[in-house]
């Protein structure tokens, strides 16, 4: 019997044979071809979803990179209003040295806020900082400016377009009057810095940020029961939520000594526990973490145009992530009592006047995070009592531990 009719009309061994070497769909050319489809079908499959799943992660990260770029406000009428007095702004005197205005808003507007108060037609500057980062980003140097200081407020535009007059007044009024772009020249003739950048974060955005590192870490000396803060917590380490954080930085005449001081310290140990729990949290460099802080964070900022991107504030914080937390300084501008008022400030020189300068110039500055005596002594113009090079003055960094 012939080779041919011992096969099937479809060359398949007939039934009872047990295929030999060089049988089978694998060996022969029909067979080998039926692979091949069957191979390249599974590998067009695979590529196909995992083309499907790039995209819909690529979707996914492009819906959240424009929700986050979407919370961001550009604060364009104050870039405007800068634009107009370029010429008569400070010149930067250090290559990517950056100085950036940090203003606390007390604006009641909206359901959240509201809860504090209402005060129509009122935004005062509640806590403003002067945040210098060194050339290089070595270090970071955070000035408060007191709200009580008295200040030259440069005349300013107002909400409704009509123009201020010049005065001398608390330093709180020039938001009041003129918003973010009076307090940012009313800072630059202050002090003859720069600003570079500034940013306006309201009460709802500064609780939302603290919630989202899980709350921060505060030492107390002695418990707390504040009513007009609603602020009831024990002595000892306590770990404050948003809401609590908001009451313990705002409390004035319940805590300490009832002073502006006092608050401001406060809210400088506070930032500088908060700076800790983000660098010690890893939440800079892990997504899953940094994605609720930076949804907090941009959902109640109002920034300069070239802040106003996730790309603009990416590079801001690129650039700070490595600072070690000893870097970190916060420091009060150096004042005194007015003479015209006691319950006012006024600047201390020369002591202040050589804090604006090496910052101006980009030149260290240290702070004295124990005791008082050297730091006053610097404030009041008296000889130092130090023999390092650089002024020292009353201060605390963000690797000091308030328990300690």
């Amino acid at each position: 019997m012939s080779d041919t009719a011992g096969t099937s009309p479809e060359g398949q061994e007939p039934p009872g044979r047990t295929p030999g070497r060089g049988s089978g769909t694998g060996s022969s050319p029909s067979g080998r071809g039926v692979a091949r489809r069957r191979r390249r079908r599974w590998v067009w499959g695979t590529g196909i979803a995992v083309s499907l799943a790039l995209v819909g992660a690529a979707a996914a990260g492009w819906a959240v990179y424009m929700k986050l770029e979407g919370n961001i406000t550009p604060d364009e009428a104050a870039a405007a209003e800068l634009a107009r007095y370029e010429k008569d702004r400070p010149t930067a005197l250090v290559k990517d040295a950056l100085n950036l205005l940090l203003i606390g808003s007390d604006s009641r507007a909206g359901a959240e806020n509201g809860r504090y108060g209402h005060d129509p037609g009122t935004e005062r500057s509640d806590t403003v900082i002067l945040l210098h980062l060194s050339a290089g980003r070595q270090s970071a140097t955070a000035v408060s400016i007191p709200r009580d200081l008295m200040v030259d407020v440069p005349d300013c535009r107002r909400p409704d377009g009509s123009r201020s007059a010049p005065m001398f007044a608390q330093f709180n009024a020039a938001f009041e009057v003129g918003g973010s772009a009076c307090t940012v020249r009313t800072v630059e003739k202050l002090t003859d810095i720069r600003v570079d950048h500034h940013v306006v974060v309201d009460f709802e955005g500064f609780k939302d940020m603290v919630d989202a590192v899980d709350g921060v870490e505060v030492c107390l000396r002695e418990p707390i029961d504040d009513k007009d803060a609603d602020l009831r917590l024990p002595a000892g380490r306590v770990t404050l939520d948003g809401e609590q954080a908001l009451g313990y930085v705002r409390a004035r005449k319940t805590l300490g000594d009832g002073s502006d001081t006092g608050r401001i310290e406060r809210q400088q140990r506070f930032l500088g526990a908060l700076v800790n729990k983000v660098r010690s949290n890893g939440v800079l460099l892990n997504p899953v973490k940094l994605y609720p802080l930076l949804d907090a964070a941009t959902s109640s900022l109002t920034t300069d145009p070239g802040l106003a991107s996730l790309r603009g504030l990416y590079e801001l914080v690129r650039g700070v992530r490595d600072i070690p937390t000893e870097g970190v300084q916060f420091l009060t501008v150096p004042r005194e009592s007015y003479a015209g008022d006691v319950n006012r400030d006024q600047l201390a020189q020369p002591a202040a006047g050589e804090l604006f300068e090496r910052l101006r110039k980009d030149e260290p500055v240290s702070v004295n995070t124990h005791g008082e005596q050297k730091a006053t002594q610097k404030e009041t113009g008296a000889p130092p009592q130090s023999s390092s090079p650089a002024p020292t003055f009353s201060g605390n960094t963000a690797a000091e531990d308030s328990c300690a």
